[in-house]
């Protein structure tokens, strides 16, 4: 019978040939700018910030809303007793409708929806900083991934070059060059580069679990990684020219800056709260005299004015100069702080500057080099194992020391960023 299916192996091959491209293209790294865009663009707390925003934004339609007119109709004159033996309830009523409207003087509206316009600039200049800070938590947490994805690959470099080492000392143990309590501690050494993978590899799936929680991103953390340049090797501008780029961009200054310039807007608005607004009426009554028979419909208009003899708004126009004075005094200490915060950035990051030049241009080839030249020794006859023993552990704390200190860097130019108020180092 002619088989008209395919094979079972081929069918499995056929389908994990399709999987394949899917699976290498959902385990490819992320980049920084991806992980920004995805953050940005589905983060709640980012989400929920910027609705507070577009409310603000609604608040400007309310504040320049002109007051409604009033309506009003009555009636009077309603018999209640009987004339000449009739009862005619309705027959001399008089009935009324007025129509009147409040007259806002001295840009009332105006200013109403100025002082909105720079609330929602402020809460917008809010937002901004919010941003701002999850932003740094983010790049914090993505350096946090690279460096664990580093250690992970020192680990495992290590452990495959103490495994040649063992190779080598279990050949000069055949050959009566050392002893075999020599081999054994060299074997039983072994766990502590097994306990430093393993600890690295529990980091970094800790560090993907921290990230994808900040992406909220359901991604399985095996299909999960980033990638990224893990190294700093920029040189730093002036001091001054990052003060000036965070007196620009900092959105906190901003806001508080805008505090003021709302606070003069309310003044102003609370000066004309405290001026009079006239009321204009207009009225048509229909109204049958028993004493003229044509005078049945009257028309009258009216203007009523608020003697503001007693309350001029005088309490919150003291309030609004007083409020003045506050924002002016809180913005002054918005901007000490961005200076202090941009000074005390820059200083780590130049320390960390200093301690990493010395171990990319001397202490990792030094570390190198004297591990290199012991192996060679020990294998040789011409070192102790004492000696192999700490060459091996002063470069694997070296190597370690400079990852770690990459990563503090990456972390002081993020903090620098971050007082800066946007990215000015990568």
């Amino acid at each position: 019978m002619k088989q008209i299916f395919p094979s079972l192996p081929i069918a499995a091959a056929a389908v994990l040939s399709l999987m394949v491209p899917s699976l290498l293209a959902a385990q490819q790294g992320r980049t920084w700018t991806q992980v920004k865009a995805q953050f940005e663009a589905s983060n709640a707390a980012l989400k929920a910030d910027a609705l507070g925003v577009d409310a603000m934004k609604a608040a400007e339609t309310t504040a320049f809303l002109r007051p409604n007119p009033q309506f009003t109709a009555a009636t009077d004159g309603t018999q209640i007793a009987r004339h000449n033996g009739v009862w005619q309830p309705v027959a001399g009523n008089q009935v009324q409708s007025t129509l009147s409207y409040l007259h806002e003087r001295n840009g009332k509206r105006e200013l109403r929806r100025e002082s909105a316009r720079e609330g929602t600039q402020i809460t917008a200049a809010q937002h901004d900083d919010l941003e701002r800070n999850l932003l740094f938590g983010l790049r914090s947490q993505f350096v946090q991934t690279l460096e664990a994805k580093a250690v992970l690959e020192l680990a495992k470099t290590d452990l495959a070059y103490y495994d040649k080492i063992i190779e080598i000392s279990r050949s000069r143990f055949k050959a009566g060059d050392i002893a075999q309590i020599d081999l054994d501690r060299i074997e039983l050494l072994r766990v502590q580069y097994e306990v430093e993978m393993q600890t690295a590899l529990v980091n970094l799936r800790t560090a993907k679990i921290q990230l994808l929680a900040l992406l909220n991103d359901r991604t399985p953390v095996e299909q999960f990684d980033v990638t990224g340049n893990f190294d700093f090797a920029e040189e730093l501008q002036p001091l001054d020219a990052f003060c000036q780029m965070a007196e620009e961009a900092r959105p906190d200054l901003r806001a508080a800056l805008e505090s003021v310039q709302q606070a003069r807007t309310n003044h102003k608005l609370a000066v004309a709260n405290g001026s009079t607004d006239p009321t204009f009426s207009a009225w048509h009554t229909w109204n049958p005299s028993f004493n003229n028979v044509n005078d049945q419909n009257s028309l009258g208009v009216s203007v009523m004015v608020p003697l503001r003899i007693f309350d001029r708004n005088q309490g919150e126009k003291q309030r609004t100069q007083i409020e003045i004075g506050r924002s002016e005094q809180w913005s002054e200490a918005a901007r000490t702080q961005v200076f202090s915060d941009v000074a005390s950035a820059y200083a780590q990051l130049e320390s960390n500057l200093a301690l990493l030049k010395p171990y990319r241009t001397q202490y990792k080839a030094q570390a190198l080099r004297v591990r290199d030249t012991v192996t060679y020794s020990y294998e040789h006859g011409n070192a102790s194992l004492m000696d192999f023993l700490n060459a091996q552990s002063d470069y694997r704390a070296v190597q370690l020391a400079y990852l770690q200190l990459i990563g503090s860097t990456l972390t002081a130019a993020g903090q620098l960023n971050l007082a800066v108020g946007r990215e000015v180092l990568q």
